[in-house]
């Protein structure tokens, strides 16, 4: 290394000594040369100021005390700054490794909460679900049980990233050792509030919606723990509605009850069900009105569920210039006979 240096401080002395004296561009063009051999072996930067400073003593003979300070301040700051740069290298092979990492979790996250959207007598679903980044804070689930019926699950966790996955998987699983019978929403999210509270840090929450659609009796119960509330559409009144639930978010306390509330569907009518990614939205510095999602939800409700929720997050995605700043889920339950 240290030939390495003495070979090119010969270089860049005389390309100095031209350059001090014509003052020529000419006598810069081979400095380029010499900064890339510096590079090619990774000369730090105070070995290069202090070559310089080397230089200036032999090639000028009347360096003022004011300078010979400021070169000597100038090689204290590139030593510092030489120290941060060996760094980089190593923080870039630890994110390399971080983003690889994160990579497989959301491929596993993917895997694990991969639901799929069934067949329903006479009910039309459209369901859409994207994460802001790599992993989703945001869940959804249906369970289709033997008499037809369909018990549909949607949630957040306040709270993001792997931790958020892992929380997501548990609660999935949980789900699914229930049996069929114990399908009830209030019962559903008294179990997973159990689970959540034993099992889950308390600094992160989970607010969920759970629902259960019997297609024989066109009836809809839900209940809700602390979840964005979801709305109901009323084809003979062209109106919406807002559910009316209440309930502590999961994990807080282990004696929580639900309510339990029900309502009867009736043809063309619509249940929307989705997360606040959608709710809060923003137009530039301002957060949308709910009412501005029911507009676009409205606007295309002539079209089937799943084009409907597709082409309702196409608009939001849009307004937000494609910068998602939350998860985005939606889920449309429209009955069709």
């Amino acid at each position: 290394m240290e030939e390495v240096i003495s070979k090119n401080a010969t270089n860049y002395k005389e390309l100095l000594r031209n350059y001090m004296e014509s003052q020529d561009e000419q006598a810069l063009y081979g400095v380029e040369k010499v900064s890339k051999a510096f590079i090619k072996n990774n000369i730090l930067p105070e070995e290069i100021v202090n070559l310089h400073i080397q230089a200036m003593a032999e090639v000028c003979n009347d360096l003022t005390e004011d300078y010979k300070n400021s070169m000597n301040f100038l090689l204290e700051a590139m030593i510092f700054y030489g120290l941060a740069m060996q760094e980089i290298p190593l923080l870039r092979e630890e994110k390399h490794i971080l983003q690889s990492e994160i990579s497989v979790a959301a491929s596993m996250q993917k895997t694990l909460l991969g639901t799929n959207k069934p067949e329903i007598n006479g009910m039309d679903i459209g369901v859409i679900s994207v994460p802001a980044h790599q992993m989703n804070g945001d869940y959804h689930h249906f369970v289709k049980g033997k008499d037809g019926s369909l018990g549909i699950a949607i949630a957040d966790v306040i709270g993001k990233g792997i931790p958020a996955a892992l929380c997501m998987s548990m609660i999935k699983y949980s789900m699914d050792s229930y049996p069929e019978e114990s399908m009830s929403p209030k019962s559903i999210l008294k179990n997973l509030n159990r689970v959540v509270e034993r099992n889950v840090d308390p600094s992160m929450f989970i607010t969920m919606c759970y629902a259960h659609y019997q297609p024989q009796e066109s009836k809809l119960s839900f209940s809700s723990a602390g979840h964005e509330p979801g709305y109901y559409y009323n084809a003979e009144t062209d109106t919406f509605k807002e559910f009316e639930t209440r309930g502590l978010v999961l994990g807080v306390s282990p004696d929580t009850e639900y309510k339990e509330y029900e309502m009867t569907i009736n043809k063309d009518d619509m249940v929307i069900l989705l997360t606040d990614g959608v709710t809060e939205c923003r137009d530039g510095d301002r957060f949308i009105e709910s009412q501005e999602v029911l507009d676009i939800i409205k606007k295309y409700s002539d079209l089937p569920a799943q084009e409907m929720v597709e082409n309702v997050y196409k608009h939001f995605e849009r307004l937000q210039d494609f910068q998602l700043r939350d998860d985005f889920t939606l889920m449309v339950l429209r009955k069709n006979s």
